[in-house]
């Protein structure tokens, strides 16, 4: 297949609906925020996992479209699977706990192998060096942290149950006991969530780094075509609702691009939609307005004047 050809740039904008988009292990799963500013935070590796998973389910068994992250796997039997692919009448290699290239050509071949095998090496790049070494693969397709576009005011739910987990507790409660102790056992836990919330996240697709891959137009349409229904296959109690909104795609005419990345993304301008009119947004909000409850409450604009020369706007959303 064809790699690409083309340098992009692109902006994902999604919303969140009371869940919790990416929740924070180090402070007790809370929804992640950037503490100056009490913006919502979505890492790069959330987004990569949910692409991931579209891909794995879009084009589950076919060739050249196995995921190398997953879950449950061992990384290094993986890699065992190259080594194999160069030497099939090497027993050695099944039981052999470390494993190294050979020569500089058989290292090549080791991440051409990686490559051609498994989507999200080249596309994400990987570090394959963890003992059955198969080197390091830079990857074309790189991403930003999601920001949510305004502060953001996480809330902690709290769930209880109706059944009791043994005899005593099912005892207590047929006697009608109301004390603290029955709450507390009929507590299940605590949910996180966000009641709205709308993300902006940036990627950056470079062409030069797609030849070392392959990464391919075919690709490049399968990862517009994640970005865009991701979230519609990963659907739990946890997260909400939320959905992709816009996806919108800066392609330059050539590998190596015709303008710097952020000045094309300063071009998308996200405000209120206040009494019909477009309202800009601080750091801070939006002064007295009423909190967004809702994508419709948001304008997105974007600045399509005098862009410079070798730039078109695709918009896939």
């Amino acid at each position: 297949m064809t790699t690409i050809a083309n340098r992009y740039d692109f902006a994902l904008i999604f919303e969140v609906t009371n869940g919790n988009p990416n929740g924070d292990p180090d402070a007790g799963n809370l929804p992640r925020l950037d503490p100056e500013t009490n913006k919502g935070l979505v890492t790069d590796v959330s987004l990569k996992r949910k692409i991931r998973n579209y891909v794995d389910l879009a084009r589950h068994g076919q060739d050249g479209y196995h995921i190398y992250v997953e879950e449950g796997a061992i990384l290094n039997e993986k890699h065992r699977q190259a080594y194999k692919a160069l030497h099939p009448d090497d027993a050695k290699l099944d039981k052999a706990p470390k494993l190294n290239p050979r020569d500089d050509a058989e290292a090549h071949d080791l991440k051409a192998f990686m490559c051609a095998n498994f989507f999200d090496v080249r596309t994400f790049g990987a570090v394959m060096s963890t003992g059955i070494n198969c080197g390091q693969v830079k990857g074309p397709v790189q991403m930003s942290f999601a920001t949510s576009v305004e502060p953001i005011m996480p809330l902690e739910i709290s769930i209880t149950r109706m059944a009791a987990t043994n005899e005593a507790e099912k005892k207590q409660k047929a006697e009608g006991d109301d004390s603290s102790d029955r709450t507390d056992n009929r507590t299940m836990g605590r949910k996180h969530i966000v009641p709205y919330g709308l993300y902006v996240a940036h990627g950056f697709i470079s062409a030069k780094f797609a030849a070392q891959t392959g990464f391919s137009e075919a690709d490049l349409e399968l990862l517009f075509e994640a970005l865009a229904t991701m979230f519609e296959h990963d659907r739990s109690a946890a997260r909400g609702e939320m959905a992709s909104r816009k996806l919108i795609v800066f392609r330059h005419d050539n590998p190596l691009g015709n303008a710097p990345a952020h000045t094309l993304f300063e071009r998308v301008r996200i405000g209120r939609a206040i009494d019909g009119e477009f309202r800009a947004i601080d750091d801070r909000g939006i002064g007295n307005a009423p909190p967004a409850r809702k994508f419709s409450d948001y304008r997105i604009e974007i600045d399509r004047d005098n862009l410079p020369a070798g730039i078109e706007i695709i918009e896939k959303l």
